[in-house]
């Protein structure tokens, strides 16, 4: 009996694609060979074929990240509300990059 077959339509970032799509190639595969076998294990497995984890980030990593774009470490002023803001006549770069990013 034949399997009846659907379609799988993803969205990937170029570069990944293209890094696996090499891979693959030197693997033998194509990605439709690839992707059902990953979704295959899952079924055996029940389960991910891999370990999921969430990225942890501490604050010495935040540091390092503002050390990087030069951002100066200075204390944020904070409102009658609570709310933190930033000098823009003392900080204006820091002010710029708080409002642009």
């Amino acid at each position: 009996m034949t399997a009846t077959k659907t379609t799988l339509n993803i969205k990937i970032d170029k570069s990944v694609k293209e890094r696996a799509t090499q891979l693959l190639e030197d693997m033998g595969l194509d990605h439709t060979t690839a992707i059902n076998m990953y979704y295959r294990q899952i079924i055996t497995e029940q389960r991910l074929p891999f370990q999921p984890s969430v990225a942890q980030s501490s604050s010495n990593d935040l540091l390092d990240l503002i050390k990087r774009k030069n951002i100066p470490n200075v204390t944020l002023l904070a409102d009658e509300n609570g709310h933190a803001y930033i000098d823009k006549e003392k900080h204006p770069d820091l002010y710029d990059w708080a409002v642009n990013g």
